[in-house]
């Protein structure tokens, strides 16, 4: 019954879909009324939440006569992981995907845009929902019928049953994801509506940022929940699929930033980077669902990858040909000097494009060497440390420079560069000279230290000012600085060692030691346990028990690591059992600290802060100041009044 209800609201999905597009197309060509289009934009965005309520109803019930159920639920399985086991497979995550994107398509029909531009806009926001709709109704239906019906299911990979992230991790992700689909949409149809394309930029900035500061949240809650979770001790591995998420975010950030001021009249650059963002989110769904990259975090192989490749190819193909037609250019253009803060950001964009394609480069190597040159060759991450690293910390360091070019006055600019400069020199040496890190670490410590000292510098004058917006950047900045300071202290600082111990044996990492108490073993029909007692000490003070462990689930024939971690306020000590022996109770362990990790964490939230408060102050001041209509102000001139960061 279930899977009957859920399969015919999928069909009726795609046709409100189908229908909502040729409803839109209508309105971009005759100017028809938009009340029909709306209404079946609605009606998408209603069986895309009948399709997601029928399947979690279906987890929640056990009712293994469908696939998905049968596939990815269980009756042992916590309540918290059944819900959340809805996008924790393929099929039903598509349903996820359809429901965000039906909701940005409905969200955009609820505001005052100029009509032709929202009209194409949304024909093109529909086209790309009926695809996905198409995919789940015909290649990735999750409500199958199974026969025989199983008794139970095997229940979520154990790896998403491990962490509460799994409930807030994936669904940021994907708002991150498909709200790129909102400027790629405005991006095609800045050309096709004539004078209203001029105002796209102003249109698509607020809807960048919000998908940008989800992305960044979903990217950083990543990497905290593989460190928390996988027990390798690390928090980016430059994985195919962490890779998937980080492209659109580069691309993303270097829009932002060229869309601002008289970058704003580089209209054609800014159309690439906007259909460049989506392209890479949707090359990103084809690495994760085709099973064409081997990963921890990807989805098994499936039928899907054709067909997401072709629409791949169909984007690139659409955002070529109207980005190749005339841009719509505003009037009134002038040259900027060549040292001054819209040639920084320039700079700045055109850096994170390099690596974001140096990354695309990587990641995609491995498909091509094959069939190239008959041996499938791997990308390590000694790749992207020689490539991509180097080109961020000069991103960073621009990013410390932009804001000194805002003055005309040289010899302004250049004193209001001294102080940052000389903390940073300052800062290289002491550091240096005290801990010898590196030359990579030394850079970033000292980068950071100029980017943090020049925004300490900044902070009165936007707080007097400025609005929201731009000290919401200034906090976005920030939190990419100390990101940066995260990444170099634990790489350069981060020590570990890993040996077998016997009951009362003793393993040391600098100042941290821990000592084998003993080892349990539980376990029932669902699960079997093994867990090591152990007494950590640090720096003379008293003896901590931690206890890691490894978990066993015969339904899915999968060990799981679950390490301890001792969090402190300037490094993480790091404990994983990683075997044990049957015989003497004997334990290999796995101990490692972690310097200056917190600051990730950190960092990423800041960032992701900021990118939220700058999208609010954006969405306050277009309300203030109104909608442009047809014939209004250069997109150059609206953009600097709403310019967040």
């Amino acid at each position: 019954m279930l899977g009957e209800l859920g399969t015919s609201s999928l069909t009726v999905g795609l046709l409100c879909a189908t229908l909502t597009a040729l409803l839109w197309l209508r309105v971009a060509l005759f100017g028809a009324p938009t009340r029909p289009a709306r209404l079946a934009t609605a009606a998408t965005l209603a069986t895309a939440a009948v399709a997601c309520g029928v399947l979690e109803a279906a987890l929640l019930r056990h009712d293994f006569s469908v696939r998905f159920v049968a596939e990815n639920g269980g009756r042992r399985v916590p309540l918290y992981y059944t819900v959340t086991s809805l996008w924790s497979a393929l099929d039903g995550s598509l349903l996820l995907w359809l429901l965000v994107l039906a909701g940005y398509a409905v969200l955009l029909t609820g505001r005052r845009y100029p009509p032709r531009l929202q009209a194409y806009a949304m024909v093109v926001v529909s086209a790309v929902t009926v695809f996905f709709f198409a995919l789940s109704c015909f290649a990735a239906n999750p409500f199958r019928a199974v026969d025989p019906v199983p008794p139970d299911g095997p229940g979520p990979n154990p790896l998403l049953q491990q962490h509460p992230a799994m409930g807030v991790h994936p669904p940021l992700l994907y708002a991150g994801y498909i709200g790129l689909v909102v400027p790629f949409a405005f991006a095609l149809a800045a050309p096709l509506a004539g004078r209203e394309g001029r105002s796209w930029l102003r249109v698509a900035r607020p809807w960048t940022l919000v998908a940008w500061a989800a992305l960044t949240a979903g990217i950083g809650l990543g990497a905290w929940w593989s460190y928390a979770v996988l027990g390798w001790g690390g928090y980016w591995a430059w994985d195919p699929v962490e890779n998937a998420s980080l492209l659109p975010w580069l691309t993303a950030t270097a829009f932002l930033h060229t869309a601002l001021g008289p970058g704003a009249r580089r209209a054609g650059w800014n159309l690439v980077l906007a259909c460049a963002s989506f392209v890479l989110v949707l090359l990103g769904t084809f690495l994760t669902r085709s099973g064409a990259v081997a990963s921890v975090h990807a989805f098994t192989e499936s039928p899907l990858g054709p067909m997401l490749l072709g629409f791949v190819l169909l984007a690139v193909v659409a955002s070529t040909i109207l980005t190749g037609w005339r841009s719509p250019e505003p009037a009134g253009r002038t040259a900027s000097p060549v040292l001054s803060r819209n040639t920084a950001v320039l700079v700045n964009g055109v850096l994170l494009v390099t690596i974001a394609a140096v990354v695309l480069i990587g990641t995609i190597f491995p498909l091509l060497s094959g069939p190239l040159g008959g041996v499938r060759t791997s990308v390590g991450p000694g790749y992207y440390h020689r490539t991509a690293l180097p080109l961020a910390i000069v991103v960073l360091l621009a990013m410390g420079v932009t804001p000194a070019l805002r003055v005309r006055d040289r010899t302004q600019a250049l004193r209001r560069l001294a102080v940052p400069g000389a903390v940073a020199l300052a800062t290289v040496a002491v550091v240096g000279l005290l801990s010898r890190p590196g030359l990579p670490a030394l850079t970033a410590f000292g980068t950071a230290a100029f980017v943090l000292t020049g925004l300490a510098g900044e902070l009165p004058d936007r707080l007097r000012r400025s609005g929201r917006g731009r000290l919401a950047g200034l906090v976005a900045h920030a939190g990419i600085a100390l990101v940066a300071v995260g990444v170099a202290g634990s790489s350069a600082y981060g020590r570990d060692a890993e040996r077998t111990l016997r009951t009362g044996e003793t393993l040391r990492v600098a100042d941290v030691s821990v000592r084998l108490v003993g080892v349990d073993r539980r376990g029932d029909s669902g699960a079997m346990a093994v867990r090591a007692r152990l007494r950590l000490s640090e720096s003379g003070d008293a003896e901590r028990a931690v206890t890691p462990a490894l978990r066993y689930r015969p339904a899915r024939d999968t060990a799981v690591t679950v390490p301890a971690i001792d969090t402190g306020l300037l490094r993480d000590t790091y404990v994983t059992l990683i075997a044990v022996s049957p015989d003497d109770g004997s334990a290999t362990l796995r101990l490692a600290v972690n310097p200056l990790v917190g600051l990730l964490w950190a960092g990423g939230a800041l960032t992701a802060a900021g990118g939220l408060g700058s999208a609010l102050a954006t969405a306050r001041r277009r309300r203030r100041v109104g909608t442009p209509r047809e014939g209004a102000q250069p997109a150059s001139v609206a953009v600097r009044a709403g310019a967040a960061g």
